[in-house]
C-alpha cells in the first residue's frame, strides 16, 4: 500500500474518549516489547510513530494513528510482563475488552508474537476470547530475524497448533520481511466490509 500521510489521530484513557471515530480499524494487540510498536512504524513507513522503548508497558493508552484519511491503525497497550501497578494493568484489560466489543468500524486484530518466546496462556485466552465474539484475528511472529529459518518454522508450526489456526505470518522489521503479507491480509479486512 502507499502511505501518503500517517499520523496520530489521538489517545482514549477511558472508554468515553473511544467515541467519535468513524474510519475503519485495525488493531494492534500483544505481550508487552514484542515488537508491536515496530510493526506498525515499519507498515507505515515512519520511525516513531508509534512510540518504541526497552522499556516494557509505554503505551498506557489506545492510541489511534490515522492512515491515508482512509483508516485507523489502533494502537493497543501491551499485556504481560510490563512493569506497572496491578491496578493499571486491569484499567487497560477493562478499557481494550471495552474497545473490543463495542467498536462498530474494528475490521481486524493482529495479535502480535515474539518468535523467540514459547507460547503462553495470554495469546491462548485472546485469542479465544476474539473467537467467542467473532472478531477477526490475525496472528504474526515478529523479531524473526534472530532466529534461523528452521526455528522459525518451528515457532509458526507451536503456535498454529497452540492457538489453533492455519495462518501465521512471519515478519522482521529489521528487513520488512512479511510486510506485504500482512498488507495484503490488512486490504481484505479493509475491503469486506466497505
Amino acid at each position: 500500500m502507499k502511505i501518503t500521510s500517517a499520523a496520530f489521530f489521538k489517545s482514549a484513557h477511558t472508554a468515553a474518549q473511544l467515541k467519535g471515530t468513524s474510519l475503519p480499524e485495525i488493531a494492534f494487540s500483544g505481550r508487552s516489547n514484542v515488537g508491536k510498536s515496530s510493526l506498525i512504524n515499519c507498515l507505515l513507513n515512519r520511525r516513531g510513530l508509534a512510540k518504541t522503548s526497552s522499556t516494557p508497558g509505554r503505551t498506557q493508552a489506545i492510541n489511534f494513528i490515522d492512515v491515508n484519511g482512509s483508516f485507523y491503525f489502533v494502537d493497543l497497550p501491551g499485556y504481560g510482563y510490563a512493569k506497572v501497578p496491578e491496578a493499571m494493568r486491569k484499567k487497560w484489560g477493562g478499557l481494550i475488552a471495552t474497545y473490543l466489543e463495542n467498536s462498530p468500524n474494528l475490521r481486524l486484530v493482529i495479535l502480535i508474537i515474539d518468535a523467540r518466546r514459547d507460547p503462553t496462556d495470554d495469546e491462548v485466552l485472546f485469542m479465544k476470547w476474539l473467537h467467542e465474539r467473532d472478531i477477526p484475528a490475525l496472528a504474526v511472529l515478529t523479531k524473526i530475524d534472530k532466529i534461523g529459518k528452521n526455528m522459525q518454522q518451528k515457532s509458526r508450526a507451536a503456535w498454529k497448533k497452540i492457538l489453533c489456526i492455519d495462518t501465521i505470518l512471519l515478519f522482521s522489521a529489521l528487513n520488512g520481511e512479511g510486510k506485504d503479507k500482512i498488507w495484503k491480509e490488512i486490504h481484505f479486512y479493509l475491503a469486506e466490509k466497505s
